[in-house]
């Protein structure tokens, strides 16, 4: 008889202890894991699709474990209670540290350890148990939340809005993405980036400036306008009569030879052109995207507030914002960004402070103007008649070339 109550305690002693281990363990797990991969789990896993459940009421949720838990350890320091006064000479202290000692080790320190180094495993394998105890406990969960809504209340918090917490925002995700990077083949990572990037981007940062747009200009010879369209990468030109700001249609290069034929016999040419599609440049480039594929148009002439014309934007310049993220080597090239082997680089003055920024891993104010040309103007605010040498920050811009007022060689080398 002694030896059976002996045994039977121990026995419940050891599954309250085990209990106690799997409440422990499962309070981390469950807290600890990453939504986004129990939401990949739960494609194909049960197991998930309870946890995820789960962790929409956390409130709830932690509710059932600490109950659980705490009247697993309670009931263990009862039955030690029991033994020491029953079997092993009255001790109760003696029994008491060693039940804490015990566990400290086993129901606490292992079992939450195990469980935030594989947080997303012990969340799927546990969530079928703790839906039960939700269960099972509901009415103890119902007078404990009762009191602890009133408490949350008047803290002005809800339970709810942890399920929130999982949406990431921009800078969120561009950190993840650092975070995570390796993971992550080099020229995917890159990609994402450029993709990630471009809710920052406005049409500015992506058009073609004024001064760089290639167009038919009515004013000068049949010669000359056969010549811009003979040597064009474009498929679709401006057409304008004596100053870029009087466009009068964009031509598609399929009615070139009409064009031409028109021009040179004096002709109208107006009613071979599509009509001008104008664009904000504060517009973003999530935005123009879409409308670029709603008014199926790949086209649009940028211009400014006060409706004067600052460039070009394309459907192809925005994919190519993007694509040039894919190789860094690619990227120089695209921005005319040569690098020395002295560490030095010579930069095209029409190349973007942003992208300078991002190759050079430079801190340029990129609120103003867009191109190194225009940056270096308005800091020295003249247009430099020598060549000279400007200390930015931590950087030395040197001046190696005008033309046209307009400098478009700048050496930068780190001071």
């Amino acid at each position: 008889m002694f030896e059976d109550s002996l045994f039977l305690l121990i026995t419940i002693l050891i599954s309250l202890l085990v209990f106690s281990a799997f409440s422990s363990g499962s309070e981390t797990g469950m807290m600890a894991s990453n939504k986004v991969k129990l939401r990949n789990l739960a494609k194909g896993s049960k197991g998930a699709t309870r946890a995820i459940k789960l962790l929409k009421r956390p409130d709830i949720l932690l509710s059932a474990i600490l109950v659980g838990n705490n009247f697993a350890n309670i009931l263990a320091s009862a039955i030690v209670t029991i033994l020491m006064l029953n079997f092993f000479g009255g001790n109760v202290l003696v029994g008491s540290i060693i039940l804490t000692i015990v566990i400290l080790i086993f129901s606490e320190i292992t079992p939450k350890t195990i469980a935030s180094v594989y947080p997303e495993k012990f969340a799927e394998k546990s969530s079928w148990l703790l839906e039960k105890l939700v269960l099972l406990f509901k009415p103890i969960i119902w007078l404990t939340n009762l009191v602890s809504s009133r408490l949350l209340d008047s803290l002005n918090i809800d339970p709810k809005a942890s399920a929130k917490n999982d949406n990431l925002n921009i800078d969120e995700l561009r950190t993840l993405l650092e975070d995570h990077g390796e993971l992550i083949p080099e020229q995917s990572r890159n990609m994402l980036s450029g993709i990630i990037e471009m809710e920052d981007l406005v049409v500015e940062d992506c058009m073609v400036p004024v001064a760089e747009i290639i167009a038919v200009n009515l004013a000068e010879s049949v010669a000359k306008a056969e010549e811009v369209l003979m040597q064009s990468e474009y498929s679709r030109l401006p057409v304008y009569e004596g100053n870029i700001d009087n466009i009068l249609g964009i031509l598609h290069l399929r009615n070139s030879h009409s064009f031409i034929e028109a021009f040179e016999s004096g002709g109208k040419v107006k009613p071979l052109l599509d009509e001008t599609y104008y664009v904000s440049q504060s517009t973003t480039i999530n935005t123009q995207i879409l409308e670029f594929l709603e008014s199926k148009r790949n086209l649009g002439v940028v211009v400014d507030e006060y409706g004067e014309i600052q460039g070009l934007i394309s459907i192809d310049d925005i994919y190519k914002e993007i694509v040039s993220k894919i190789s860094h080597k690619a990227s120089q090239e695209e921005h005319e960004i040569e690098i020395k082997k002295d560490g030095t680089a010579i930069v095209d003055g029409n190349t973007k402070v942003r992208d300078i920024n991002s190759l050079l891993n430079l801190d340029l104010n990129e609120e103003g103007s867009k191109t190194l040309n225009g940056f270096l103007t308005d800091y020295i605010e003249a247009i430099p008649q020598n060549n000279i040498c400007i200390e930015i920050n931590d950087s030395r811009f040197e001046v190696l070339k005008i033309e046209e007022n307009t400098i478009t060689k700048i050496r930068i080398s780190k001071k």
